[in-house]
């Protein structure tokens, strides 16, 4: 299953919408925008491209014009970073990379709306119970309250799970707009686009509410933060989704296993340390993947089952995103610059010896 740049990635989307517009005529159920309930995607997309661009090309332009001496000729910099940094086989690239990706995410999201409709079993219950099997007769979450208590706590974990929604997307921006490895960006991308696959596939399979859901009085004792706010919102979408698909635009978002908080960041660490990124960045990722783990099940959003199922999610899109990009020996997942380059010293060597 090997192929370059984003053959993969393309075709996987293309599968998976094919897939969610299967089921929304089978179940007779409306395709939406995920997002577009305050701004519709045709003007958010174009604005989050064009920010994108900006961020690449305004501040090398300034910089260029101030070691010139000449801030007058900002505008003749800018001309001359964008032919440098965007020629064509990099805009193709950047485009074709974020489509792909937005097309299996806007196909994950509609399917994941799709599952009390077509599977309506709910395994909270059995995750509930096997959670206390692994914590020795206890619950996960209530350990954790009674550890790092329920006041300041909730605030920092919320903050911890709201920087995720921001990091997602801000990682896709360095490896398709800000990086010029595209084997590296590719590899990534795919990668992440693999998870939402695979994580929509363990919502059809194992339909669940989370924690914060099936249980609400094991979180009542919790401040309000703001992920107070967006659990409350989200089962009310669910409700009016539940009642009429088609009398509202929103999306039904509720399931828990398997994480894909924890999914998606350990294919970020894993990403980071078969790419070599910088040390700082790798341990930054590991960390936060640690206070990722811990604030989806503190808040209620997941059980430790799910985090566990995340995990192994996470390391199935990387290794998946390598044989899908041709980033892998045998089997195994490296990045395809590195065994180029020890094939080329293999050949060199005899004539260094000689």
């Amino acid at each position: 299953m090997r192929s370059d740049g984003f053959r993969f990635a393309v075709i996987q989307s293309l599968v998976l919408a094919a897939a969610a517009i299967a089921v929304a005529a089978s179940y007779h159920l409306p395709l939406r925008d995920p997002d577009g309930v305050a701004v519709p995607t045709y003007v958010r997309f174009p604005a989050i491209l064009l920010l994108a661009f900006l961020t690449d090309v305004l501040p090398r332009a300034a910089w260029r014009a101030w070691r010139s001496g000449s801030p007058l000729r900002a505008g003749h910099c800018a001309v001359s970073v964008t032919r440098e940094r965007w020629p064509w086989s990099h805009v193709r690239f950047a485009l074709v990379g974020l489509g792909a990706w937005y097309l299996t995410y806007a196909a994950f999201r509609n399917l994941k709306s799709y599952v009390p409709f077509v599977n309506r079993d709910l395994w909270d219950d059995t995750l509930a119970r096997f959670d206390r099997l692994l914590w020795l007769g206890h619950d996960p979450a209530a350990v954790l309250h009674a550890v790092f208590g329920t006041g300041g706590a909730a605030h920092f974990f919320s903050f911890v799970y709201v920087a995720w929604i921001v990091l997602v997307p801000a990682t896709l921006v360095v490896a398709l707009v800000w990086s010029r490895d595209r084997t590296r960006g590719e590899w990534y991308v795919t990668a992440v686009a693999v998870d939402w696959v695979l994580g929509v596939a363990t919502y059809f399979a194992v339909p669940t509410l989370g924690p914060v859901y099936a249980d609400p009085q094991g979180f009542a004792g919790l401040p309000h933060t703001y992920v107070t706010t967006l659990q409350e919102a989200m089962i009310q979408d669910r409700y009016t989704v539940l009642n009429d698909p088609f009398a509202t635009h929103a999306v039904q978002t509720i399931a828990a296993f398997a994480s894909l908080h924890v999914g998606i960041m350990v294919t970020v660490c894993l990403m980071a340390e078969l790419l070599h990124l910088h040390r700082a960045v790798r341990v930054g990722m590991w960390v936060f993947l640690a206070l990722t783990f811990v604030a989806t099940i503190y808040l209620g959003w997941h059980y430790f089952a799910d985090t566990l199922g995340g995990a192994v999610l996470g390391a199935a899109g990387v290794w998946v995103a390598a044989l899908g990009t041709g980033n892998h020996v045998r089997g195994r997942p490296t990045l395809v610059t590195q065994r180029r380059d020890r094939d080329r010293a293999r050949v060199d060597e005899p004539a260094l010896s000689r």
